[in-house]
């Protein structure tokens, strides 16, 4: 496949054949003399694409790292992503380009600049002083592994441990080796015959910055003179080290160890420990050592002025804890408390209240990062509560299934939700502030508000407020609690026709100015909710249940595009239910005969309390029929209005009047063409009974729609011909039962093109419905006026037109029936039809008729007011004169028509893709003008004008590489769209030129000017007897002119694409930091030479006054006291 480079595409030149571009301009011409023309405003100048922001948790996280006086996180990934967090809303996200894995981070404190060490060996310096972090330079190890770094506070020399052992010194400003080199075998004995493995630690003495301590994995320590060359102290252990910390007053360092124990030594005893701990080991009579615990992965020292010191670890619990959760264990004084966590832990850092390691060190927090979380322990409550976490991280509490994004909704409805949601927040977290405060927000410069609503494999839903490039969590909604939850596996009814998650979310559908919201579940269930600010408690929850079930002979496809003549407009009748042929039983026959007529849920029986927020209107169930499983449901629309819900699957489509509770409409596929089927096919007539089959492949339906696509199945079947079409209609897999929703599998056939040819596979597939749309316009050629309708789209790419006889709204609206028949208008398009809407003769975007949301619940005196209102229908067709017409534009998996109604002639039409199938379209607003953009599964992202379909935007953005993107992919208004990145992060995007010259403003900023606190005072005693930090000057030590050059095949320099700005911050980082080190010391001996005059003045002052007292005592030495 060919990668092309972002393009802009001019205006009037398509992106197709010129045979179709010519096909093109004809119908133009020949249209343009009998329709209208419309001034369409877009042009290639209104279009760009570039990602914005990056929310979630980080996935497969695997370093973790704190600025102390910044107060920013920075957490790296096993795919060489970088996740910096500020203050609440303030986050920023880089990635390496080898996408190597982060072992470890660095941050130069207080500087603005981050050092990160990865798995392919090389370290790279990130400037954190602009927006969008940059890498100024590298550095790649060609001949050993890096293995650790430290970086001692306020230091440009950083200290690299590599697997052989070795020590090598890293000049951060420069990023270039010193030619100083501590080699592993100078520092172990000589004796020692073996080696002493990887280097696991490196920290400089708090006291004596001229004493390195370096912990080798096979559990020898040595205490490295850097002065003199040579090894001061050398401490052996017989386990395995993980870890090491230092008492901040550098007599003292404790060690981890592989078996669960602690080791506590004294500098200057080496021949065995101080202290032995196993915080979780059992204590055995007769003096015994403990039993043997799991490793101690890491350990921390930190003290306190006020009491005991704190020691926090990881990891060391006893092998007879099966099945217990990963637990932080925090000792203080005489108590032990073991914290567990839900997730397995990747590090912990201590939060302490100075960066000086030679003070005391006043711990305050632990935060600590699980594989999937990120919590905060507050070390200074009693019982260590957490913190409230104030980030977008719990994304992928349950996996996401399905996602919609919606922007500038009703300016009320974030403020609802939120009130709503706010109930449901949990109680028992510290009452402190949120630690990590670094950063700046940015400038915000949009005024409209946006909604991202994701569904889950749980059931649940949640609504994300997304407004200005921020996400918080508004409001959680569980569709599950309806439904009767077996306890155990055994329990469950063999009904389910999926093996796990039997109530993940497939579809949404919501209507914003309205707040109804209706979901498509996997288990063939829709579920419709309206909201309320009251509490209810519903006694018997309302239910529906729909048998939709229906075969048809095999396909045989008309020529080319052709349009059947126009049948004489009929009623739709309800035909008998059919079983299909290629679907056999997924049970056993039982003695009662076939499973029929039981839905694959059972809703729960007993009064259900419903709190504020989004509360059931009613539950719809495919049912079992015959022996064969409900299909799962493919498209799904609710009209808030008309008070309906309509559903199809690969059988065919229901209707539902959800404000009379009844089916108005359940036909299969076919049942919708009448007569004038272009296929030819015929129901079969039902059996009665029939065996099950076991050998032959069956078609089930998986995550249906684009969620149906990741099945694992698809991929080893149908690697040569796929598309979306394919899986819509119906997925071939070797098993009666469908792969669990939430199965995550690469799949890259996606790329391919699809065989025209109908094959065999393709024979087997049925028409299944793939879009569904009300709205008010023309139905037939002959009306002269819009009326209320449904537009129907199939994946063989055909477009039904449903008429909607509606009565008058009030009370006469729940007591007559709503009269639904097929117009006989059929459209036609290759590929399966995805997305449907209508413009007005302005060639403005006609929205589908709506309510205004008011409180269900309300008094009678409301009620009997609001019989009398109608639905609020905002289309302006309603009010248009019969002389004017409507455009329909529709967008399938490889084309896109635009057709004029009421004569249905297509007067724009654009092939979008040859070779590949668009995976989304969407019709959406942008400048005060519309147009339809397309996500293409050969990573193209294209958009359109309307109506006449002109290319605006051509860019080649990500290639399908899994389902999970074509599953959640999605465009919205104002030029932004998202989808899910990773099982645990969101991805936006912005395709608007406005919005991506005014993200700079938008992001955030990461670094500000914070003054760096003092350095701790030596006090006069050690001033005077010499104790106290020792300082080093590492410059005389590892400068070229001592240690020389290093050796050039040991590393290899790369200049960094970071930009002059972070050229300029990294210089006035660390040596602008050692000038104003040199200044403080400067104007500290101006102040000490002040002081030294002052002194010496005073004691001149004194001397002159002692002899002027002695001359006045001999003077009056001989006098009587009554003399003077």
């Amino acid at each position: 496949m060919r990668k092309f480079n972002i393009r802009k595409v001019l205006d009037g030149l398509t992106a197709v054949s010129a045979v179709a571009s010519a096909s093109s301009a004809a119908q133009q011409q020949q249209a343009g003399n009998r329709e209208t023309e419309i001034q369409e405003t877009l042009q290639s100048e209104h279009f760009q694409l570039c990602k914005t922001v990056r929310h979630g948790f980080p996935y497969q996280p695997s370093a973790l790292a704190f600025d102390p006086v910044q107060k920013i996180l920075a957490i790296g990934t096993q795919t060489g992503a970088l996740r910096l967090f500020g203050r609440p809303g303030v986050e920023c996200y880089c990635q390496h380009d080898s996408g190597a894995a982060v072992i470890q981070l660095q941050f130069l404190i207080n500087e603005g600049a981050l050092v990160s060490a990865l798995a392919d060996d090389t370290l790279h310096l990130w400037n954190l002083r602009q927006k969008r972090p940059a890498i100024l330079h590298s550095l790649k190890f060609n001949r050993e592994r890096i293995t650790f770094c430290h970086l001692p506070f306020q230091s440009k020399w950083l200290y690299v441990g590599t697997e052989r052992g070795n020590i090598h010194i890293v000049n951060v400003e420069s990023f270039t080796l010193s030619g100083y080199v501590i080699m592993w075998n100078k520092a172990i004995e000589l004796s020692s015959k073996s080696h002493p493995g990887p280097v696991v630690h490196i920290s400089d003495n708090p006291m004596d910055e001229g004493k390195l301590l370096i912990g080798f994995e096979s559990g020898t320590v040595v205490l490295w003179d850097l002065k003199s060359k040579k090894a001061d102290y050398r401490y052996t252990h017989d386990e395995a080290i993980h870890s090491v910390a230092w008492h901040h007053e550098g007599k003292q360092f404790i060690c981890s160890h592989s078996d669960g124990t602690l080791t506590i030594w004294n500098v200057k005893s080496p021949t065995k420990p101080f202290q032995t701990i196993t915080p979780h080991g059992k204590q055995l009579k007769d003096g015994k050592k403990p039993e043997p615990c799991k490793p101690i992965l890491k350990v921390e020292y930190k003290t306190t002025r006020a009491g005991e010191p704190f020691i926090i670890l990881s990891g060391g619990l006893s092998y007879d804890t099966v099945g217990r959760r990963p637990c932080l264990t925090v000792m203080h004084g005489k108590s032990t408390a073991v914290l567990e966590m839900d997730y397995s832990i990747v590090d912990f850092l201590t939060l302490c209240e100075t960066p000086y390691p030679n003070d005391f060190q006043e711990p305050y927090a632990v935060v600590v990062l699980l594989e999937k979380d990120l919590v905060l322990i507050d070390l200074a409550q009693n019982g260590y509560p957490i913190f409230e976490n104030p980030y977008p991280l719990t994304i992928h509490e349950s996996p996401v299934t399905c996602c919609e994004y919606f922007a500038d909704c009703p300016v009320d409805l974030i403020p609802a939700l939120y009130s709503v949601g706010a109930r449901q927040k949990r109680q028992g977290y510290s009452k402190k502030e949120w630690p990590i405060s670094g950063g700046n927000w940015g400038v915000i410069t949009q005024s409209y508000s946006e909604i991202i609503i994701t569904g889950h494999a749980d059931g649940s839903i949640k609504f994300w407020d997304a407004s200005a490039i921020t996400l918080q969590v508004l409001y959680k909604l569980k569709t599950a609690k309806v439904f009767e939850k077996s306890r155990n596996k055994d329990d469950r009814p063999n009904t389910d026709i999926v093996d796990e998650d039997p109530y993940a979310i497939q579809i949404i559908s919501w209507c914003p100015e309205s707040r109804m919201l209706c979901i498509a579940g996997v288990s063939a269930h829709v579920i419709i909710y309206r909201f309320s600010k009251q509490e209810v408690t519903t006694e018997v929850i309302p239910m529906l249940e729909v048998r939709l079930l229906y075969e048809i002979n095999d396909v045989e496809t008309p020529d080319g595009e052709q349009v059947p003549p126009v049948p004489t407009p009929g009623t739709g009748s309800n035909p008998q239910s059919i079983v299909p042929q290629s679907h056999p039983s997924t049970s056993s026959s039982s003695s009662d005969g076939l499973r029929d007529n039981v839905p694959c849920l059972k809703v729960k029986n007993s009064p259900l309390k419903q709190s504020p927020g989004y509360q059931i209107e009613l539950v719809i169930q495919l049912v079992w029929v015959s022996g064969e499983p409900p299909q799962q449901i493919t498209s799904l629309a609710i009209n808030s209005a008309y008070g309906l819900v309509v559903f199809g699957n690969c059988n065919g489509i229901a209707m539902v009047d959800y404000l009379q509770k009844t089916v108005l409409l359940n036909l299969g596929t076919i049942e919708l063409y009448g007569s004038n089927d272009p296929y030819r096919r015929e129901p079969r007539s039902p059996r009665k009974t029939r065996q099950p089959s076991g050998g032959m492949l069956t078609v089930a339906s998986c995550m249906c729609g684009l969620s149906n696509l990741y099945s694992e199945s698809v991929k080893k079947l149908r690697t040569s011909y796929i598309s979306l079409c394919d899986i819509n209609e119906g997925t071939v897999v070797p098993e009666d039962r469908c792969k669990s929703p939430t199965s995550d599998v690469k799949d890259n056939s996606f790329s391919r093109s699809r065989s025209s040819s109908v094959t065999s596979i393709d024979k087997e597939s049925r028409e299944a419905i793939s879009a569904l749309h009300f709205c008010e316009t023309f139905t037939r050629k002959a009306d002269t006026s819009p009326s209320p309708c449904l537009w129907v789209g199939t994946t063989l790419g055909t477009v039904l037109v449903i008429v909607l006889n509606l009565p008058p709204g009030g009370e006469q609206r729940l007591l007559q029936p709503v009269i639904v028949s097929p117009s006989g208008t059929i459209l036609r398009l290759k590929g399966a039809i995805l997305r449907m809407a209508f413009l007005d003769t302005t060639g403005s975007l006609v929205p589908p008729a709506h309510e205004t949301w008011r409180e269900h619940h309300e008094d009678k005196d409301e009620k009997e007011k609001a019989k009398k209102r109608r639905p609020v229908s905002v289309s302006p067709s309603s009010s248009q004169e019969i002389s004017e017409n409507q455009y329909a534009v529709i967008c399938s998996e490889k084309q896109a028509k635009v057709i004029s109604l009421p004569s249905q002639n297509c007067i724009y039409k654009q092939n979008i893709t040859e070779t590949s199938f668009v995976l989304r379209g969407d019709i959406v607003s942008l400048n005060n003008s519309i147009c339809l953009a397309c996500f293409c599964a050969n990573g193209h992202i294209m958009t359109f004008s309307l109506p006449s379909l002109r290319p605006l935007l051509d860019v080649y953005y990500l290639p399908l590489t899994n389902m999970r993107i074509a599953r959640t992919f999605c465009f919205t208004d104002n030029g932004q769209a998202l989808y899910l990145v990773s099982p645990t992060e969101i991805q936006r995007l912005t395709y608007s030129q406005e919005t991506c010259e005014n993200l700079q403003e938008m992001l955030g900023e990461l670094f500000t000017l914070v003054e760096t606190p003092e350095a701790p005072n030596r006090g006069f005693f050690k001033g005077l007897f010499g104790g106290g930090a020792q300082s080093l000057d590492r410059e005389e030590l590892f400068g070229e002119s001592a240690s020389g050059k290093a050796s050039r095949s040991l590393a290899q320099h790369i200049p960094g694409p970071g930009g002059i700005e972070g050229v300029k911050g990294a210089a006035s980082g660390v040596v602008g930091e050692l000038a104003r080190a040199r200044l403080a010391l400067d104007e500290r001996g101006q102040k000490l030479g002040e002081l030294e005059e002052k002194t010496a003045a005073m004691l001149y002052s004194a001397d002159s006054f002692s002899k002027h007292a002695h001359e006045m005592m001999l003077k009056y030495k001989d006098k009587k006291w009554y003399q003077f």
